[in-house]
């Protein structure tokens, strides 16, 4: 974590995302010594295809063809007791 004072921020705005972005720097900004603000790294996010990438070598062509239709059908608002 470093800390840095407002006009650093004003000058070097680039330079210090960057370090919060690449680098994951957690970054306070301060203002005649008084802390104003605190830069933290954006949460991870991956869209489907990244979550589910790591299931495509377990499928078989025909299991991700079935998989595909059945995430794609229309789905009923009926609940159904998985035990009966």
């Amino acid at each position: 974590m470093i800390t840095i004072t407002a006009t650093d921020l004003a000058r070097n705005t680039r330079e210090i995302l960057d370090k919060v972005t690449v680098q994951g720097e957690t970054v306070i900004v301060e203002r005649n010594q008084i802390t104003v603000a605190k830069i933290v790294p954006a949460e991870k996010t991956m869209n489907a295809k990244q979550a589910l990438g790591e299931l495509k070598p377990m499928l078989t062509a025909k299991q991700g063809e079935a998989w595909l239709k059945d995430s794609r059908g229309n789905f009923d608002q009926t609940v159904r007791d998985p035990w009966a």
